[in-house]
């Protein structure tokens, strides 16, 4: 009898072990990777792997080059699943994320007030000093970083993207009205005045060197504009997605992540601090007050998170499905260019959906 529970207990603990081993949690390919930060070395997964439907590849692959696609990445878990380049472009060539690259400003900001070198609920001003717009002071007064991370600074957006103080009018009070604006920009002065240095100096050293990217902010007209390869892109979407983290070094803190990545304020529902939310009731858009109902794309996962860029630049992070897809290009509908939302976000996703579901 003891020979027989011996030999029972033996065997019930091989079928706990080899049920462990089994456990597709174990499974290292369903782990989240991160690329090494130097060298082109990134694993990849197969479609096979993943049970996505290979014959509505090519559909999709035809629309991106018809729309005018550079450059498209789709990673799951860190993994590359899809890459592939268009129109003359290749995996060595930048492109510009238009205001896709806000993201990267929001990212800096919550790395900067982690070090106790600002808070986003500081005013403008303390930083910028008294002037910098040409508002009455005690309405400039009531701008704080958190005004121009999520667009409600009051500031007048029809005087264009200039962010001269005579280019920034006092249209309302900070916190009542939320107009897309050029003059989130100024968060990089304040970054740059916090840190004693340029802001490109503060934010290679504490992201970009940190997950690898390449890349530089080339001034256009009134814009800041970072450039950069699609893989690179992908590096950002890849800390976003693992809220601020890359393997295990904290770089941006997750609260302040989540908080960016939440609506940001009550009126309109679609937006962050400069990233734009899928899945709400209702959105707005730039250069309109007007209010829109239902999802801002509807095609999309509802918990998607966005980085849009005019000309169709496009960052989307998408926790449920542990994904991120890039798209860089000139505009994909010439007829219809956008700072930020276009139907182009729809029918993507469209067929992005063909494949993956």
């Amino acid at each position: 009898m003891k020979k027989y529970f011996s030999f029972l207990l033996i065997s019930i603990l091989f079928l706990n072990c080899s049920s462990d081993s089994d456990s597709p949690e174990e499974n290292p390919s369903d782990s989240m990777y991160f690329p090494p930060i130097s060298g082109t070395t990134w694993e990849t997964k197969s479609m096979a792997d993943l049970g996505w439907n290979e014959s509505e590849v090519q559909p999709l692959l035809n629309y991106l080059e018809e729309k005018n696609t550079k450059g498209f990445i789709i990673l799951v878990n860190g993994r590359i699943v899809m890459e592939n380049y268009f129109n003359g472009h290749n995996a060595n060539l930048p492109w510009y994320w238009a205001s896709a690259g806000k993201t990267l400003t929001t990212a800096t900001i919550g790395i900067a007030q982690q070090e106790g070198l600002l808070s986003i609920n500081d005013k403008v001003s303390d930083f910028l000093g008294i002037g910098w717009t040409s508002a009455p002071t005690n309405k400039e007064n009531l701008i704080t970083n958190k005004h121009l991370l999520s667009m409600t600074s009051g500031l007048d957006d029809t005087f264009g993207d200039g962010n001269d103080p005579i280019d920034l009018q006092y249209k309302a009070d900070a916190g009542t009205r939320w107009a897309y604006h050029n003059v989130f920009e100024k968060l990089q002065d304040v970054i740059a005045n916090a840190s004693n240095q340029t802001f490109d100096s503060y934010f290679t050293s504490k992201l970009k060197s940190k997950i690898g990217m390449t890349g530089s902010w080339i001034e256009s007209d009134e814009f800041n504009v970072y450039w950069s390869t699609t893989r690179s892109t992908a590096r950002f979407g890849l800390l976003s997605l693992n809220k601020g983290k890359w393997n295990s070094e904290v770089i941006v803190p997750e609260a302040y992540m989540m908080e960016a990545m939440s609506t940001s304020q009550t009126i309109n529902n679609s937006y962050g601090y400069l990233w734009w939310l899928n899945g709400k009731t209702n959105y707005r858009l730039p250069q309109t007050q007007l209010q829109f109902p239902g999802s801002l794309i509807p095609n999309g996962p509802a918990d998607m998170v966005c980085g849009l860029g005019k000309n169709d630049q496009k960052i989307y992070v998408i926790p449920s499905k542990k994904m991120v897809v890039i798209r860089l290009g000139d505009v994909a509908n010439p007829d219809n260019p956008t700072f930020a939302l276009s139907g182009f976000d729809n029918e993507l996703w469209q067929k992005i959906n063909a494949v993956i579901n």
